[in-house]
Parts: structure tokens; C-alpha cells; sequence
């Protein structure tokens, strides 16, 4: 996959209406469309498109949406670990498509709490979004991805793993260390309430 050089994300909303311009094919958008409508060239904006659609109502329900969601990520912060400078998704991934009035229903749903959410970005806690901090998020996004199709059995459990790759994706797009923290305690959380409902 070659790198994206386009203009970066200016935050959460502007990662919505990105998603609301992907091209429509036969009513469905494709994920490959809506990844290059975002732009592939950041872990950051790979983090929060798989985070943001998984969180949607109406989308992120959908039975097997967590699951390649999950592909997703497992293999964006996989390579991210393997030191890897660009990104490389499978075809048969990135055709995956969802219904266009379901996407469109909830992009809109979410455009007034992304502004609020966009309100509260600023840098801080830097180091836990630059370098060796970027491989933490790296490996707990890897981690999280890994427990994302159990939690397809979990209600409510895969929404909550949706906010953490979201969370992760703006601290790096912001380098707002407190999110990539707020994030790592979601995830702790999440995971043990998932180990905990399937004992």
C-alpha cells in the first residue's frame, strides 16, 4: 500500500466528514474507500477509522463487523511493530462494505459529540504518543484486536474496545498523551469484564 500524503486529520469530526465523502458504490460504502477518503499514510487515522466504526450505532452492531475490524487493526499495529513505514491491507479486506444509509445515520449521529470530543484534544503527555509510546499503543491496539472477536458474544464489550482504538487514534493525531492513558484503562477494563462474563 503506498503512503498517503494528504492533508492531515484535523480532528475527530473532520475523520467523520472524510467518512461521510467515501465514494458510494450500489448504496454500500467499501472500507478501502473510506480508509483513502481518511488518508492511509498515519497509524493514528488506521487506528481511528476501525475505533469510530466499531463504536457507531447501527454499524458497529452489525455481526462480524468487531471481527474485521479487529483484522484490521491486528494487522496496521503488527506491522507497526515489524518497524514497517506504509501500510499493507488485503483486497478482500478492504472491499468489505457496509450499507450507505446505515453509515450516513450514524456519521451524523456523531458529528455533535465529535466537536465536543475535538474541544478537549491538545498536546500533552508526550511521550506516551512519540517513539517508544507509539509502540505501547501499538502492542495494546494489537492486544485489544486479538479479544475483539470474543467480544462479539459480550454485549456492549466490542463498543467499549471501539472507544479504546478511537481514544489511542486521537492521542496520536493530537499527541494528547492523556487520551493514550485514559485508552490503556479502558482496555484493562474491557478486557477483564470480557474474561470475567466468559468464565
Amino acid at each position: 500500500m503506498a503512503e498517503d500524503r494528504r492533508e492531515e486529520l484535523a480532528g475527530l469530526d473532520h475523520l467523520l466528514e472524510r467518512i461521510g465523502q467515501a465514494p458510494r458504490r450500489n448504496e454500500r460504502v467499501q472500507l478501502g474507500d473510506m480508509l483513502t477518503a481518511v488518508g492511509r499514510g498515519s497509524f493514528g487515522s488506521l487506528l481511528l477509522v476501525p475505533g469510530v466504526i466499531t463504536l457507531l450505532p447501527l454499524v458497529g452492531d452489525i455481526p462480524g463487523v468487531p471481527t474485521l475490524m479487529a483484522i484490521l487493526v491486528l494487522l496496521v499495529a503488527g506491522q507497526l511493530l515489524l518497524g514497517c513505514r506504509t501500510f499493507w491491507l488485503p483486497q478482500w479486506l478492504l472491499k468489505r462494505s457496509v450499507s450507505q444509509s446505515k453509515l450516513d445515520k450514524a456519521v451524523a449521529w456523531m458529528r455533535k459529540p465529535a466537536r465536543a470530543i475535538d474541544r478537549l484534544l491538545k498536546p500533552r503527555l508526550t511521550w506516551l504518543t512519540q517513539r517508544t509510546g507509539t509502540c505501547l499503543v501499538a502492542l495494546f491496539c494489537f492486544l485489544i484486536a486479538l479479544a475483539m472477536p470474543l467480544m462479539e458474544v459480550v454485549p456492549f464489550s466490542a463498543n467499549g474496545a471501539g472507544l479504546a482504538l478511537m481514544m489511542f487514534g486521537l492521542s496520536l493525531m493530537a499527541n494528547d498523551g492523556l487520551w493514550a492513558l485514559l485508552a490503556l484503562i479502558l482496555t484493562g477494563g474491557t478486557v477483564g469484564a470480557v474474561i470475567v462474563a466468559l468464565l
